[in-house]
């Protein structure tokens, strides 16, 4: 009776374990089991990614009550832009396959030496090292790397630190990161290397926050927000420290360790100053392109991509750390007045971008590849207008007109007659309309150029 009875708590406290709601914190956390994250093939393995979305959303609202119960706040052009560069970032994934997972299978099944057995929990654990690991050298060499900074610089460009930092990701990283991974190709089974390099990169959301100070001995072991604050900081002595990804390990082995001291600075050494996601992912290509036209010699060109960003010639390779501004907390922020209804617009036309990229990532296997690329450069480009309206660019309004007028047209000739269609498009065919018409009205009133920021 006894162990009938206590196989029955067990198995209700399995239950709720893996209920999803305990499950998806689970995930963000990096807590689950062997057995609960073990698959043969690369086919059964879950999208984790998609999954833990909701608690995202949980996370960042109830991180943003808190700070507005302490007194602060996030300011919304920043947490948009942050949130649009994480999803301009996976609107290539819903064109093509991941870079990361595609040359890891090939170079598994041409190449591997070994086959370790995939339900081992040896594996998963050799995994989790393994991929830990890989992440440590990819980030070090993404702030060392000039070529690789123009991409990584994106994460570091808020001048905020909230949970919707974690989200402002590079378009371009996952296309230099996915080559140091593949020795672990050689032997681990691709079904485990998705599994982890899935947790490693949603264990880093939870650290990217200002409310959790301390966690006590795992201060030692795991990379915390602590740790964290400390890589996004330009004060002088975070500059180029703790790229750990789970363990801070990694850091305390290699010498990039640096524990957290006075108030951190956040955001880049030269602050880029601006809410328009297209400039913020592509703005330090632009400088070292222009950087390596104008420099002498064939050696100085590619050494502008390969020597560290703070590099010049006759200085060492990482630049000198007397070179970056000797700054401390408090910092003034970048900041533009924006109206109230500017704000709600543009909140409102981002989040229905944010629903159309969730049903286009679900569905897209039912429509064929063209209107896929079409709804893709759509959201592309509402998301990008957003960052115009933010940044008050004078031809905003103009393409913005364009853009809600486009959705009506296109809604009109393929839902027009279709009630269920209608029926779930009725709301954002309102806000469309509204929007058509609002613009229409401003543009009867006499505007200049001038005035308005380019």
């Amino acid at each position: 009776m006894a162990a009938n009875q206590t196989s029955a708590v067990m198995d209700a406290v399995t239950g709720v374990l893996q209920s999803p709601a305990i499950m998806g914190f689970r995930i963000l956390f990096y807590t689950v089991l062997p057995s609960e994250s073990s698959f043969k093939t690369p086919e059964e393995v879950p999208k984790y990614v998609n999954q833990v979305v909701p608690f995202f959303v949980v996370l960042v609202i109830t991180e943003m009550i808190i700070l507005k119960l302490q007194g602060k706040s996030v300011r919304p052009p920043d947490a948009m832009s942050s949130v649009s560069a994480g999803l301009f970032s996976q609107l290539p994934l819903i064109l093509s396959r991941n870079i990361e997972v595609a040359a890891y299978l090939w170079v598994y099944e041409n190449w591997k030496i070994a086959v370790l057995p995939w339900d081992s929990s040896l594996t998963w654990f050799l995994a989790f090292l393994g991929v830990d690991l890989g992440y440590y050298w990819v980030h070090r060499f993404a702030h060392e790397v000039n070529f690789m900074w123009a991409s990584h610089q994106v994460h570091h460009s808020s001048e905020d630190y909230n949970l919707t930092t974690a989200l402002r990701q590079s378009l371009l990283q996952r296309y230099s990161s996915w080559i140091f991974y593949l020795p672990m190709a050689l032997f681990i089974p691709p079904s485990v290397f998705m599994v982890h390099i899935q947790f490693n990169l949603l264990y880093q959301f939870w650290i990217h926050t200002e409310l959790v100070s301390n966690i006590g001995p795992l201060e030692y072991i795991l990379n915390t927000p602590s740790h964290h604050r400390v890589h996004h900081g330009r004060n002088r002595y975070c500059i180029d420290k703790n790229y750990a990804g789970v363990l801070i390990i990694w850091d305390r082995m290699f010498g990039t360790f640096e524990p957290e001291g006075e108030e951190v600075v956040y955001g880049l050494v030269h602050p880029i100053n601006t809410w328009d996601i297209m400039y913020v992912q592509f703005c330090h290509w632009k400088y070292i392109i222009q950087k390596a036209y104008s420099i002498e010699g064939l050696s100085n060109k590619i050494s502008v991509f390969l020597q560290g960003p703070g590099w010049e010639p006759g200085k060492p390779r990482l630049g000198m750390i007397e070179d970056i501004p000797d700054i401390h907390a408090p910092q003034e922020k970048y900041t533009k007045s924006l109206p109230v209804f500017l704000t709600i617009y543009t909140m409102t036309h981002w989040s229905l971008a944010l629903l159309g990229h969730m049903n286009l990532d679900e569905y897209k296997h039912g429509l064929s590849a063209l209107p896929v690329l079409l709804l893709t450069l759509y959201i592309l480009w509402t998301i990008t207008n957003m960052g115009f309206l933010h940044e008050q660019k004078w031809y905003a309004p103009h393409l913005e007109l364009l853009r809600c007028a486009l959705y009506l047209v296109v809604d009109t000739y393929f839902c027009g007659g279709q009630a269920v269609c209608s029926d779930v498009l009725y709301i954002p065919r309102c806000i469309f309309l509204f929007s058509v018409s609002m613009w229409l009205v401003s543009f009867l009133k006499p505007t200049s150029k001038s005035g308005h920021v380019d």
